[in-house]
Order: C-alpha cells, then sequence, then structure tokens
C-alpha cells in the first residue's frame, strides 16, 4: 500500500477535520501489516466519518485482500480506480488485488496505468518488473526495474544515472555513479545502482561487495537484499542465497519471485523434493507464469519426473510460444520426441523479425533436435550451426587463453615442482574428481559412482574454480595463475583443501565417506587439486573427439562452456585438453584414471572393477544397476543414465561428418591419435 503522501488531494473529500482522519488512517496503514482484520475495522471507522475517502477505501480494500477475501477487495478496487483513474494508488491496488485473484495480464496493465500517472512509483515499478519477468518479458522486465531505480532516486544527481541505465548506457552509467560515489560514499540508492551496472557486466564479486555495503548501511532494503541473493545464486553461493531469501520470506512469504528464487537454489542444493513443493505451491497460486512452469519442469527433470517435466514445458510453451528456452528444455530431455505440429510452431516462430536472440538460438538448438531424431541430418546440422552462430556472437571467448593456461602449466608443474611438496595439503581421501569435456560420459561415472555404499554424487560443485579464482587477480608484475600456487607453503596448501571440503559439506546428505565433484572443466585445475588434496582421486572421462566435441556443438549450455559454439573452438581446445593431461600422466604418473567412453560401454563391468580398484574400494554389484539409482542429476545425460548402458549415441556423429572438417583441422594429430575403432 503506497504512503499517504501519495494520496491526491482532490480526490479526498473528508467530512471530518483532516487532522484526526489523517492521524486515523496512519494508524490503518500500520494496522495493515499486523492485523488486516482490525484495519478493515479502522478504515470503515473513517469511511463513516468521511465517506468515499480514497485512501480510507484503498486501505479498506487491501485489508480484505489480506485476509482472503479476494471478491470484496476486487469490488473495491475496481469502483476506486474507475472513480479516481488519475491517482496511481488506486491502479496499484486494483494490480494486487487482481493478481491475487489470478489475473496477471489484468494486473500488469493496471501497474501500468499506476505508473502512467505516477511515474515516481517505486513499488508500482518494482511488482511490473517481477510480473513482466515472470510472464518472460526480460526486456520489459528490465526497462521497469531501471525506472524503478529512477523512482526511487530524488536526488537529482542520480537523475543521469538512472536515465543511463534505462537506456542500457551502462559505461556512462558507471562513470556517473563512480564520481557520485566518490563524493557521497554512504549513498545506499547509488551503490545499488552501481551493483546493477557491475551485474549487467557479470561481475558478480564486484555487485556482491556493493550489496553487502548497501544492506549494511540500510538492512531494511528489501530490493537490495533480493538483489544479492540473486547474485549469490549466480556465483553458486547457494547457502548464502539462501540466507537472503528466507529473510525476505519472513517479511512477505507469497511473494512469486522470492519463492521462484528459492526453489532455483533449494534445486542446486540438491532438495528436489521441496523445491517441487515450492514450485506446486507457486503454481497453484500463479498458473499463468511462462518461466515458473519452465523452471519447475527443470526441477522435475532433476528429480527424475520425466512425464511431468516434458507436460511442464509443454504448458510453459502453451502460455508464451516463443519461448525458445522451454522449447529447447523439451528437446534436452533427449528421449522426448517433437510432433510435427510443435515442428511446425518452432518453424513459425523463428520466421519472426521480433524474436530475441535469446528464443532464436533455442528454437534453432531444438528444431535440430527435432530433425535429427527425424533423420534430416542436413537441415539438423544448419540449424544447429545457425544456433551456435548467434550464441557465439553474445559471448566473450578466446581459444588463445586455454593454451596460455596450458604452456604455463606444463612450465610450472614439474616432476620436481610436486617432489619438492610432497605432504603438503589436507590429507582427506573424501572428493572424487571427474574431469574432462562436457558430454564425454562423465555423468555416466558419476551414477555409476553414486550407486556404491561408500559414494555420494553431488552436483558439477564451483568450488574449485572458486579456490583458483584469487590467484588470477594478481597486480601487474605479481605472477598470476597457475605461477602464483608455487608461492604456497604446507599451511596454505592444506588451508585450500580444508576450505573446499568445508564449502562442499552442505552438498553432501549421505554421510557417505567419499563423494563426487564432476565439473568437467576442472582438468585445468588438476595442479591445484593436487596440492591442496593430494589424496583426492581424479579421473578423466574421455571420449572419441569427434563423438565428444560435435555432441558439445548439439547442446546449448545454461552458462559456460563458450569453447563449444564453433566447431574450430571446440577442436582446439579438445587438442589443449589432452596435452594437458598428457602432461600430467608424466609428472604424477598413475596419479589420474583415464576412462574411455567406449570403453565403458562395450565393457561396463571390466571397466567399473577397473574404477574401483584405482579408488580403493570393492567391487559391488549395484554399481551395473546404476540407472535404478534415485538421486537428482542436473545434467544433459539426465535421462540417459536412469536407463541400462546407453549405445545408441557413440556413432550419431558420423551423420554428420560431412560438415565437421573444420572440427577436424583444429583436432590435428589428437583425431589420428585416437583409436579408432572400440574395445581397444
Amino acid at each position: 500500500m503506497s504512503n499517504a503522501s501519495d494520496r491526491d488531494p482532490r480526490s479526498a473529500t473528508p467530512a471530518a477535520p483532516v487532522g484526526s482522519v489523517d492521524t486515523a488512517l496512519r494508524h490503518t496503514a500500520r494496522l495493515l501489516s499486523t492485523d488486516p482484520a482490525l484495519a478493515a475495522e479502522q478504515a470503515a471507522e473513517v469511511l463513516r466519518v468521511a465517506p468515499n475517502h480514497p485512501l480510507a477505501l484503498a486501505y479498506l480494500g487491501a485489508a480484505r485482500r489480506a485476509g482472503g477475501d479476494l471478491a470484496g477487495a476486487l469490488a473495491i478496487h475496481e469502483a476506486l480506480a474507475a472513480a479516481h483513474s488519475h491517482w496511481g494508488p488506486a491502479h496499484y491496488e486494483l494490480a494486487l488485488s487482481l493478481l491475487g485473484a489470478g489475473r496477471r495480464d489484468e494486473a500488469i496493465a493496471a501497474l501500468r496505468r499506476a505508473v502512467a500517472q505516477q511515474p515516481s512509483f517505486v513499488d508500482a515499478w518494482r511488482t511490473l518488473g517481477d510480473l513482466l519477468f515472470e510472464s518472460g518479458d526480460a526486456p520489459g522486465a528490465d526497462d521497469a526495474y531501471a525506472r524503478q531505480i529512477q523512482a526511487a532516486t530524488q536526488d537529482p544527481r542520480l537523475l543521469a544515472p538512472a536515465a543511463a541505465l534505462c537506456a542500457n548506457d551502462v559505461p556512462r552509467a558507471e562513470a556517473l555513479l563512480r564520481a557520485h560515489l566518490k563524493r557521497f560514499p554512504t549513498d545506499v540508492a547509488a551503490i545499488r545502482m552501481l551493483a546493477e551496472v557491475a551485474a549487467r557486466l557479470r561481475r558478480y564479486r564486484d555487485a556482491a561487495t556493493l550489496l553487502e555495503r548497501c544492506l549494511e548501511l540500510n538492512p531494511s532494503f528489501d530490493d537490495a537484499r533480493q538483489q544479492y541473493a540473486l547474485v549469490l545464486h549466480r556465483q553458486n553461493d547457494e547457502a548464502a542465497a539462501l540466507r537472503q531469501i528466507d529473510a525476505l520470506l519472513a517479511k512477505d512469504p507469497h511473494n512469486p519471485s522470492y519463492r521462484n528464487l528459492q526453489a532455483a537454489i533449494l534445486v542446486r542444493l540438491g532438495d528436489v523434493a521441496q523445491s517441487i513443493e515450492i514450485y506446486d505451491e507457486l503454481l497453484a497460486r500463479h498458473p499463468g507464469l511462462p518461466k515458473i512452469w519452465m523452471s519447475y519442469g527443470h526441477a522435475l527433470k532433476t528429480g527424475g519426473r520425466e512425464a511431468d517435466s516434458a507436460a511442464a514445458y509443454r504448458r510453459s510453451v502453451a502460455l508464451r510460444p516463443e519461448l525458445g528456452e522451454a522449447y529447447w528444455s523439451l528437446a534436452n530431455l533427449k528421449t522426448v520426441r517433437f510432433a510435427p505440429a510443435e515442428i511446425a510452431a518452432m518453424r513459425a516462430q523463428l520466421e519472426r523479425k521480433d524474436l530475441a536472440d535469446e528464443d532464436r538460438f533455442h528454437l534453432h538448438f531444438a528444431l535440430g533436435k527435432a530433425l535429427e531424431d527425424a533423420g534430416d541430418y542436413a537441415e539438423s546440422f544448419a540449424q544447429y550451426a545457425a544456433g551456435n552462430r548467434v550464441r557465439r556472437a553474445a559471448i566473450r571467448y578466446s581459444a588463445e587463453e586455454l593454451g596460455d593456461h596450458v604452456r604455463r602449466s606444463k612450465r610450472l608443474f614439474s616432476a620436481e615442482f610436486f617432489a619438492a611438496r610432497r605432504g603438503f595439503g589436507c590429507a582427506a581421501p573424501d572428493p572424487i574428481f571427474v574431469v574432462g569435456l562436457p558430454r564425454a560420459g562423465s555423468t555416466l561415472i558419476e551414477q555409476i559412482l553414486s550407486s556404491h555404499s561408500a559414494i555420494e554424487g553431488t552436483m558439477e560443485l564451483p568450488d574449485i574454480p572458486a579456490l583458483a579464482r584469487p590467484f588470477y587477480g594478481q597486480r601487474d608484475g605479481e605472477p598470476g595463475y597457475p605461477e602464483a600456487l608455487a608461492g604456497l607453503d604446507a599451511a596454505a596448501c592444506r588451508a585450500l583443501g580444508e576450505r573446499y571440503l568445508e564449502q562442499t559439506r552442505i552438498q553432501r546428505r549421505r554421510g557417505a565417506p567419499h563423494f563426487v565433484d564432476k565439473l568437467p572443466n576442472n582438468f585445468v585445475h588438476v595442479g591445484l587439486i593436487h596440492l591442496a588434496l593430494p589424496n583426492a582421486k581424479i579421473i578423466d572421462a574421455r571420449r572419441h573427439p569427434l563423438g565428444c566435441c560435435f555432441s558439445c556443438f548439439k547442446q546449448h549450455f545454461a552458462r559456460g562452456q563458450g569453447f563449444t559454439y564453433d566447431l574450430t573452438d571446440l577442436g582446439r581446445y579438445y587438442h589443449d585438453y589432452v596435452e594437458l593431461m598428457a602432461h600430467f600422466d608424466a609428472v604424477l604418473p598413475g596419479r589420474v584414471h583415464r576412462v574411455h567412453y567406449e570403453r565403458m560401454i562395450e565393457d561396463t563391468e571390466g571397466e567399473v572393477r577397473r574404477l574401483l580398484e584405482y579408488l580403493g574400494l570393492p567391487f559391488e554389484a549395484g554399481t551395473l544397476r546404476f540407472y535404478e539409482t534415485e538421486r537428482a542429476v542436473r545434467t544433459a545425460s539426465a535421462q540417459q543414465v536412469r536407463q541400462p548402458i546407453y549405445r545408441a549415441g557413440l556413432e550419431q556423429w558420423r551423420h554428420y561428418e560431412p560438415w565437421l572438417d573444420p572440427l577436424k583441422r583444429a583436432l590435428g594429430p589428437v583425431l589420428a591419435a585416437y583409436p579408432a575403432t572400440p574395445g581397444f
């Protein structure tokens, strides 16, 4: 509910002294959050003294809404908005009542009227942004949030950076805000705006630091707290993000934006059942939100409920036919086949000139999968290639960076380097790292290992890259990463290992002595892993380079993996990966156990026995029935590892070989060196 200061004095016709009415209204406003029934009585008393008082009517409707009487609230607020069409709070209260009744589109229209009449209406802009985001209108939501910031800023010196944010002129907004904060370092509105700038630039650590300062200065700044939770979530700091969301939900327990983020965090933490319960409740209240249906589908997929997941994705598409990510999510179930009508619908959406790039590349990937299933490999490749072109244009990736990292790692990590540090690190043998490239069989290995009584599966944990990150940020003239690791003594290495174990503890729910961290990209951190956790096991999941790389090329990854959107980039990445792992084989003989996907498919029991022997664990027959193991799986292979050994994809890349010459050239001698037939 807006403040009394938002009231249009022309619409108020009090029949009692203004002072006594205003005092009563302030009392009513205080009661709204604690005792809606008493607030309704107080508002009714005001209306007996001052009939048709607009603010009293607004409060009465809000009190009835809070008490569950949506029909009564709507009757009051519809009449109020009709009678006072130029008063923003009347439309805002109507929007909230419409939203409570599940009439989301009408609520959005009412909010647009509210901000049109009162452009400084902060709550209306924020609510409008939330609804547009949940509806899948990301550009509209960004604009509303930017205007919320602008409306919250009464200082004229912040109008220019706010306008720059609204126009998405991020460099200008950043320059203006930094200049302002040099003079006024405790201006929370400016700090919050600068955090928005950092988030748009994906500088999430900077954004988190700014938001922490914002909340230190103003702990009740809920918008900053919500943004802080989102930034923490994007940094994979789920436990901290959940604490912030819990604080917000304590004040507003049914806020759909808070609940959606809470559910997404819980999935990351492995609490899929609770996440699904939240989505069930949220969609019962707000059934018309396409992106929430899509998120619900993700949670159901992770929980192994494939049919329900597909139904949720299809519901999302029905609500927003251009939502490419929902189509791709359906395709990414791998076991779902598109009907002809769905293929035609995707083609029709791709004909649109106003389709957002994010929807476009998702639709290309989904259509590529549909045509692959239909056996039309030429057009399927064309669709995959189109999706990759759009995606590649939007990201910053340099193939030179990994090549440089490999060269520097080979210089630093010699056999003598590791011999001089024997005994360094944390001695705990708990972690089992599965590294390599995506789509190389790491999820299958994890599922097999998770079927052993001594091993718990987790997810692709972000904690090793987080340990490495501070070493990248050295000042000019100082060593970077990995060279900075040479300066670590035994205590520092041990502290790194202990920090990793502490940070990952939240993921370990079964209490098994070992757990799997299957982030494939950790192969670049094998040197760090050995220094910090010398008794941890490292498994290299490897697959035929053409099979692995093309499987990556036709997969859209939610985040990261920027090397997968170009065939040449993919070939160079695979080549550099093989070179680095060969180096560690030479300087740390036997440290890494390699599992070839083709061997695992052809001789599963033999490979599993060799794998468990490397881990120092006894063979258990349950590891061969891995597809019966009930656990959350959050990768593209989630459905495949819930079936017996999956052979169908081994040679699938051969259908696309006529178009893979750029990949072959980039792979160079690595391709020729890889055995040509399974079972080698």
